[in-house]
């Protein structure tokens, strides 16, 4: 699981109890790595007696770990890899006897038998508020470790955690144990406050400009014994062996500061560290732990990691034409993060005073996710959405703009660049088209999204190019080929739309913002109209740039659906400002595209691509099913415009696309980029019922996107096809069960994939209360306790068929009205954080 916040980076924790992913350092790198880090623990008894010092990490066997798969292991992902110097820690000095993970993100809890008689219950942690994206974007990991004595004897016990300073890390580089380009001249400095101990880690001999110049800080709770400065990670072994125990019960203090507390216990390496090195650090908190059963014979001990990195520079290569006049300068973008963190210090001294207070803000929301009706399953996967935000695939600038990549190298993506960087840069349109999740949990950062498309990316034509160029001053993609697809994507344009009207529905703008956009969205719909559709056929036709990496040609549904939910969402954008001739004019074009794509490519049950004799078959699907075909009408759906289409012909179409495409994967039948293998279902992109596969079928045709499959599924529990939403649903996280493949990371062109935040519409679809901020209501679809988030905070709506109680958790609820089916409804108010409205169904209608 990553821990880590908006904008700032992050590190992930895996089950058997390693920290790996480092990602700090603004550099996108799956297998990114700070050798050293890791926590351990010694265990001492007198009688009978026993001193022994292990790392809190199980070694694991290298699979297989499903014997369906073959292999045992999933391709294109590395999740499951565990660096070399771990293995080599855990069979010199020995491991955790076992360790399981569960979480509800953002809280990893891991359960770990040590071996010795003691218990280890860690919960992993970063701090996360729903629609509060400070709170949510605070560098640091939190580890609380409870210590649970299950022996008959009383124990001594020192918990360990070990840092890695990487402060001037070469970004490209992978240390090889503290040696590494970039370092030199690092300290690590101890200091103490009431209630914590800390290590401040600094580069003296790093530039301030560097990539990597910034600080890191490792906390722990109380008076802990520090090992300020060391090489190997063995020494820190031979430095908890030698601390003494019974005869000295109180904490130890520092060493070599204070050797006389310990005596025999070694000491730190001084002074900075030699070029092309760094130093690890590590602080230890001793406890008494007595007899199992006993009032004390648990205890419970809290470390942090902290750092701030505030240089995030354009290491990336960017779509379009090269930029020779450029030179060799790279643009510095800055961290907004850093504004409230500039340095490792800062962020320590809000750890130790807002632990308590961001742990209820954080499991607020946890607790909202787990009192979901439904399994823990989809509980699980559901929290799980609100990942890629926090991942390095999103950032903020210093000024506060939020921008995305598709994702993050890694094994997915070596196939045509490297593993280490950014996917497919920079607010791709077209992907993040279903990307539903960061709207919804803050929705000022899509809002910022629809700020740069407008104010930046437009072209003076009202087309949208479908990427944009940070700093967002330099020159736009304005005529000129983009790549992924060469020209503008149409479906990017269309969707564009749908996310401005989405972000009024969610109250992350208002009215006045979208007075202010109306030009824009005028000019971006009349370009859509006058290119495709220049003879008001009703139908979009021609070359049509698409996600799928090519131009679709000829009339098809995946882009019609799209252009249908956009005429009906600008319709109600123009009646919200008055403009009573444009929507009408939208209206009237929305009746002859809906009428005219449903007579020309409903045919056997589904929408078919209508030929376009002038361009060929060449990446096209022609009588194909395409798993895509109705993504206009989920995006209707989500935002409450109706059926674009005959109702019959949805659903028809739908479980067309269930019964042809969610099959039994086998990657031996196409060279396509395997998401699914034999042993597995997926839902391929396309498929040929029919027969009459071009030879050179529609781009990934054979692929499985899980982005695209959450789609499908929230769209068939909208339509009443629980099953068979369910059957996809199952069938991608039976895949991400956390054996061969990571639930907290959907890959599809890299990892932490945008695309997957579609998922967020299961929630959205399958029963949660939707809200409408133009109107101020909360509908009502299914009993039960559901999240409810809206632009200016979240809480708890919990209901059944006659009442509804709000709770606000953050923020303000602006709820003026709850409605029930049929319109029935009951008033309410502006309920703010920390209070709970009750709602009576007919109540002061």
């Amino acid at each position: 699981m990553p821990l880590g916040g908006i904008d700032t980076g992050c590190l992930s924790i895996g089950s058997d109890g390693g920290l790996r992913q480092w990602q700090i350092h603004h550099t996108g790198n799956h297998q990114g790595d700070l050798p050293g880090s890791f926590f351990a623990l010694r265990v001492q008894r007198g009688e009978p007696t026993m001193s022994r010092t292990v790392l809190l990490q199980q070694a694991r066997p290298s699979p297989p770990a499903r014997r369906d798969v073959p292999g045992g292991r999933a391709p294109l992902v590395t999740d499951d890899l565990v660096p070399q110097w771990q293995e080599d820690l855990l069979s010199q000095h020995g491991g955790v006897a076992s360790s399981a993970m569960s979480g509800i993100y953002p809280v990893a809890r891991l359960h770990q038998d040590c071996g010795l008689g003691v218990d280890i219950d860690l919960t992993a942690w970063n701090p996360m508020v729903p629609t509060d994206t400070e709170i949510s974007g605070v560098p640091c990991a939190l580890f609380e470790f409870r210590l649970t004595n299950t022996a008959d004897c009383a124990a001594q016990c020192w918990l360990a955690g070990s840092l890695h300073n990487g402060v001037g890390l070469d970004p490209s580089a992978t240390p090889h144990g503290v040696r590494a380009p970039g370092y030199g001249s690092n300290t690590n400095t101890l200091e103490r406050e009431p209630g914590w101990t800390r290590l401040v880690m600094d580069s003296h001999g790093c530039d301030r400009r560097h990539d990597s110049a910034g600080q890191m800080a490792l906390l722990c709770e109380g008076q802990a014994d520090a090992l300020s400065q060391f090489q190997e990670p063995s020494e820190l072994f031979h430095f908890l062996d030698r601390l003494p125990g019974w005869e000295h019960p109180g904490p130890v203090a520092a060493l070599p500061g204070l050797p006389s507390e310990a005596p025999g216990a070694g000491g730190s390496w001084p002074g900075p560290s030699p070029a092309g090195q760094t130093w690890l650090g590590a602080l230890s908190r001793k406890v008494a732990l007595g007899p199992a059963g006993s009032k004390d014979a648990s205890a419970t001990v809290r470390f942090a990691v902290c750092w701030s990195f505030p240089n995030r520079y354009v290491t990336w290569p960017d779509f379009g034409p090269d930029r020779p006049e450029y030179g060799a300068t790279r643009f510095w973008l800055g961290c907004h993060y850093t504004k409230a963190w500039p340095d490792a210090r800062h962020v320590a001294d809000a750890v130790t005073r807002m632990w308590d207070l961001w742990w209820k803000r954080t499991t607020d929301w946890t607790d909202a996710v787990e009192s979901m009706p439904g399994s823990a399953v989809l509980k699980e996967h559901l929290a799980a959405q609100a990942v890629v935000p926090r991942t390095p695939t999103c950032f903020r600038d210093h000024e506060g703009r939020f921008f995305g990549f598709e994702g993050v190298l890694g094994a997915s993506t070596a196939m045509w660049t490297g593993d280490v960087g950014y996917s497919c840069p920079l607010n791709c349109t077209h992907v993040w088209n279903y990307a539903q999740a960061a709207s919804a949990l803050w929705p000022s950062l899509e809002a910022s999204m629809r700020d740069t498309e407008f104010e930046v990316m437009q072209a003076p034509d009202g087309s949208l190019p479908h990427r944009v160029i940070a700093p967002v001053w330099l020159e736009q993609l304005w005529d000129v080929e983009i790549g992924g697809p060469d020209h503008p994507a149409l479906d990017g344009m269309l969707g564009a739309v749908l996310k401005t009207y989405r972000e009024v529905r969610r109250g992350a703008v208002g009215a006045g913002w979208l007075r202010d956009r109306w030009n824009n969205l005028c000019r971006l719909m009349d370009h859509v109209a006058a290119r495709w559709d220049p003879e008001c056929s009703g139908l979009l036709t021609g070359e049509q740039p698409s996600t799928h990496d090519i131009s679709l040609y000829g009339a098809n549904m995946f882009m019609g659906s799209l252009w249908l939910a956009a005429l009906r969402a600008s319709e109600e954008m123009a009646l919200i400002l008055g403009a009573t001739d444009r929507a009408m004019g939208w209206r009237e074009r929305f009746v002859l595209s809906s009428a005219a794509y449903d007579t020309a490519l409903f045919r056997g049950g589904y929408y078919v691509q209508a030929a376009d004799e002038t361009h060929g078959d060449d990446d096209e699907f022609g009588d194909g099913c395409l798993a895509d075909q109705l993504i206009g009408q989920w995006w209707a759906h989500l935002l409450d415009l109706g059926h674009l289409l005959p109702a019959e012909h949805v659903r028809s179409a739908l479980q067309a696309v269930v019964a042809h495409n969610l099959n039994p994967a086998d990657e031996t039948r196409h060279s396509q980029r395997a998401y699914a293998v034999r042993g597995e279902q997926g839902l391929v992109m396309c498929s040929w019922p029919r027969g009459g596969r071009p030879a050179r079928a529609t781009r990934y045709c054979d692929e499985v996107w899980t982005g695209c499959e959450y789609e499908v599924a929230a769209l068939c529990l909208a339509e009443g096809l629980e099953k068979d939403g369910h059957r996809i649903l199952d069938a991608i996280w039976r895949r991400h069960d956390g054996r061969i493949r990571n639930p907290y990371n959907e890959i599809e062109c890299g990892d932490h994939y945008v695309r997957s935040m579609a998922g967020w519409s299961v929630l959205e679809l399958g029963g949660a209360p939707r809200w409408d901020a133009i109107s101020g209501s909360l509908r009502l679809t299914r009993p039960g306790s559901w999240p409810v988030l809206t632009g200016t905070g979240w809480g708890v709506c919990t209901c059944d068929e006659s009442t509804a109680r709000v709770t606000c958790h953050h923020g303000v609820l602006p709820i003026r009205q709850v409605m029930w089916e049929r319109d029935s409804c009951g008033t309410a108010r502006n309920v703010p954080a920390g209070e709970t409205v009750a709602v009576i169904r007919g109540e002061d209608r």
